[in-house]
């Protein structure tokens, strides 16, 4: 049925029954009446096929009809291989999300964007959580931020309900060099983590925060990460 349907959808030699046609090849293109343009076609042992009924005057080519079948079918094929099917995958976050645990995560979010699909990133907030939306928030955004080299945010993080989610998109292929800014840029944030750490080990010396999960926890990490973010943020204003 799909073979019959594609054989149909061109008009061939006897079934074209305008006055002239334009006739287009290797050589260029030329307007003849219907008739001669059949002729050359016979002449030629070939078929007239009308490719573009609606031109004026409608367009033909002088081809073997099962051959140009397949060239219309090879062609489709290749563009439906062309075409990227981008799928959206996901990654969760909890609200005591240790450092090995997002750098597990953070490894898969490059392979997915690595493969063309797009990532929604969310924290899922339980019970009283909620009150460190905030922390969840900064988290977000050095997931994203971690992700430069390999997607660009396309939503902020956004609360819903429980969840609070962000999306990144894969950049497009090929790996950029990196500029002379963006090294200095790197740089900065590196020290820039350094010194938040080096201040909370202090601060924790001094003054335990009971707020504050224990473990490495998303929370015992959002202090230094809305340091660092905000040094880098200023530097990319820069």
């Amino acid at each position: 049925m799909k073979n019959d349907k594609k054989q149909n959808q061109y008009r061939v030699n006897e079934q074209i029954r305008v006055r002239e046609v334009r006739i287009v090849g290797e050589g260029g293109s030329s307007v003849m009446p219907t008739r001669q343009a059949l002729e050359m076609a016979r002449h030629q042992g070939v078929d007239l096929v009308e490719i573009s009924p609606n031109a004026q005057p409608p367009v033909c080519r002088l081809i073997d009809y099962s051959k140009f079948l397949y060239q219309q079918k090879k062609k489709a094929k290749e563009m439906k291989a062309k075409q990227v099917k981008i799928e959206v995958k996901e990654i969760r976050f909890g609200p005591q999300t240790g450092e090995n645990d997002y750098a597990f995560k953070l490894k898969h979010a490059k392979e997915f964007l690595e493969e063309g699909n797009k990532v929604r990133a969310y924290v899922f907030f339980k019970g009283r959580s909620i009150l460190f939306k905030e922390q969840g928030e900064v988290l977000l955004l050095r997931f994203a931020n971690d992700l430069e080299e390999y997607g660009k945010v396309e939503q902020l993080p956004q609360l819903e309900g429980k969840k609070m989610a962000i999306f990144i998109a894969p950049k497009k292929a090929g790996v950029a060099k990196k500029s002379q800014q963006k090294m200095d840029r790197e740089r900065r944030e590196a020290e820039a983590r350094e010194q938040a750490k080096q201040a909370k080990e202090n601060t924790a010396q001094q003054e335990p925060d009971a707020e504050m999960p224990a473990n490495g926890g998303l929370f015992a990490n959002a202090k230094i990460s809305a340091d660092a973010l905000k040094k880098l943020t200023e530097n990319k204003e820069d």
